[in-house]
């Protein structure tokens, strides 16, 4: 592992699990997205009232007279429908997404965070971070582009330019979509798209500057904190098959499963604990657009590599 990497994911914290400062929360501004995150954080991800005030900015007191007003109580959750997509909805933050290492994501913004939870448990879910970092070469200079925590510095960081927090928006075909115009007109895009049987993704890069961007290398992560009979601190529960990554469960034949085209490395961090599926852009020249496509699914059986060898059959990649 590089000591990039290794700076980038692997450093020490003793923060505890409402960790997220003021200044990371996002109040909601109206009765429709008051509704939309009390149902996401209520009753799909089961935040505490804290967690759920480190996420709006909101007091326990403003909290509860909310959930009250717009009858959204713990006990009153719709069932999902069993055969309908998985279930995808932005991480609302509040909560580290991680298990241990949290210095090495300081402040992480949900931005570029989504969660999919288990078709098997209403309660469990993987979060994923698409991406969680983009470095470049721009005229012989390695830098970092995006980082979606705190933790060392990008480009921006060292310009003294500051990103405005953003959010997922919400498609009228049900896709997740997040759109970021980097200050050098680089904009990076990530569509997703939930299926009954498994989540696809989709991330472009658009260089709007008049410099070429080579070695464009991402960081997507799937975390396992909030499903946890795949949060187990090892990577002894994991199998790579380039670009294939796939995580065990402690105690069922279950597996989690992502991949990415062009994929550079298939790694594991075992004190996250999380897997990465990395892939790297083309070279991409001014006014050009690159695309990747990814997948996240869940297997419930023996035979991971059949399993593999099916969606590879799913042509996921055109």
């Amino acid at each position: 592992m590089s000591s990039l990497m290794i700076f980038l994911c692997l450093a020490v914290s003793q923060s505890n699990s409402n960790d997220q400062a003021p200044r990371n929360a996002r109040r909601p501004q109206n009765d429709s997205e008051a509704r939309f995150w009390l149902e996401n954080m209520v009753w799909r991800h089961r935040l505490s009232l804290a967690e759920i005030g480190a996420a709006t900015g909101w007091s326990d007191a403003e909290t509860t007279a909310m959930m009250a007003r717009l009858n959204i109580l713990r006990d009153n959750a719709p069932p999902l429908d069993a055969n309908g997509p998985l279930l995808v909805l932005p991480y609302p933050g509040g909560r580290h997404p991680r298990i241990g290492f949290l210095d090495g994501a300081v402040q992480p913004q949900r931005e570029t965070k989504f969660s999919v939870f288990t078709p098997w448990d209403k309660n469990s879910y993987v979060v994923a971070d698409v991406p969680e970092a983009i470095w470049v070469e721009i005229d012989g200079v390695r830098e970092l582009l995006y980082l979606a925590h705190t933790h060392i510095p990008t480009m921006w960081t060292r310009l003294e330019t500051e990103l405005p927090p953003q959010e997922w928006r919400r498609a009228e075909d049900g896709a997740l979509v997040a759109k970021r115009v980097l200050p050098n007109q680089v904009a990076f895009q990530v569509t997703v798209r939930s299926e009954p049987k498994a989540v696809r993704m989709e991330m472009q890069i658009s260089n709007g500057s008049d410099k070429m961007l080579k070695g464009l290398v991402v960081q997507n992560c799937v975390m396992f904190k909030g499903a946890p009979e795949f949060a187990l601190q090892t990577n002894d529960n994991k199998i790579f098959r380039d670009p294939y990554v796939a995580c065990r469960s402690s105690h069922n034949p279950r597996w989690v499963i992502s991949a990415w085209e062009k994929c550079r490395r298939v790694w594991g961090n075992e004190l996250c604990p999380c897997m990465h599926s990395d892939p790297q852009f083309p070279d991409c020249a001014p006014g050009e657009v690159q695309r990747l496509r990814g997948w996240l699914s869940f297997y419930e059986g023996a035979d991971l590599e059949s399993e593999l060898r099916r969606i590879e059959e799913t042509g996921w990649r055109r």
